[in-house]
């Protein structure tokens, strides 16, 4: 499931992801119901930079793989998205964040019916983050493989800036507006709402329990270590919890800015065993 952000500041874009890929299995026993066995993997790359568009990058949470014989993580697709582009751009042209969300959600909606993957269940959501030539303020794309294909831009107004984040969120959710994003929904059967009181509850509690973080005047190392945190502290609380640990791992992390577009803040490595 893991845990990605999108977090639009006033001085750059960060796009963070935890690092832990969830597969799960059936044990069968005789006259017995099923039981669901999850082995969880901490070295998935779910942090994308594409060759050729330094202004722009995703991060990648949701389901891990496309393929049932062959599954294929998002992160394994990503030279051939490049080929693609560069045959479609053999100047190497700069893509808009809009056109640039599109073209990868074409590029991965493709992938996932050619795998004759599900059309219902589990999506493999993206959050696109970049800067326009020219432009002073970064922008954000959500989209979500099969299910919502068409990408939607986020803390679009002006002076609207904040985080964009998906996957285990609870306790982000929390954290960010100051209640589960469950509640609603529990407090329209429990209360017997109608779906207009239950969107005017929610818009209630956000102004009431949001915390007051100035996202429009955050430096850009703030929001750096605000989305570190968000996914450390679900990491952290997940050790102590009965039920699916899906964030973990090593912790992704890098910056878009209108002048260095895309660099790593940190990144895990490839690495062989300490030899004494």
């Amino acid at each position: 499931m893991s845990l990605g952000i999108a977090f639009k500041g006033p001085e750059g874009i960060v796009l963070a992801a935890d690092s832990r890929v969830t597969l799960t299995a059936q044990l069968q026993q005789p006259n017995q119901p099923p039981i669901i066995l999850p082995s969880t993997f901490d070295n998935a790359v779910k942090l994308l930079s594409v060759k050729g568009q330094k202004y722009v990058g995703a991060v990648t949470y949701g389901a891990g793989a496309i393929g049932q014989a062959e599954p294929r993580t998002a992160h394994s697709y990503i030279p051939e998205f490049e080929q693609e582009l560069g045959n479609a751009n053999p100047d190497a042209n700069r893509l808009s964040v809009e056109d640039f969300s599109s073209r990868l959600s074409h590029f991965f909606l493709k992938k996932w019916q050619d795998q004759k993957m599900p059309s219902k269940g589990q999506d493999m959501a993206f959050l696109v983050g970049g800067y326009d030539k020219g432009a002073p303020y970064g922008r954000v794309f959500e989209f979500f493989i099969p299910s919502l294909p068409t990408p939607v831009e986020k803390n679009s107004g002006i002076g609207e800036f904040g985080l964009v984040w998906g996957g285990q969120r609870e306790y982000a959710d929390r954290l960010i507006q100051g209640f589960d994003d469950r509640l609603p929904e529990l407090a329209k059967g429990f209360l017997n709402l109608d779906d207009q009181k239950r969107d005017e509850f929610r818009l209630r509690l956000k102004a009431q329990l949001q915390p007051p973080v100035p996202f429009a005047f955050l430096p850009l190392q703030d929001c750096v270590d605000f989305s570190i945190f968000l996914i450390r502290t679900t990491i952290t609380m997940q050790h102590w919890l009965v039920g699916l640990r899906g964030v973990g791992g090593a912790i992704d992390v890098a910056v878009i800015t209108r002048t260095d577009g895309f660099v790593e803040i940190q990144k895990k490595k490839i690495k062989g065993e300490e030899i004494w």
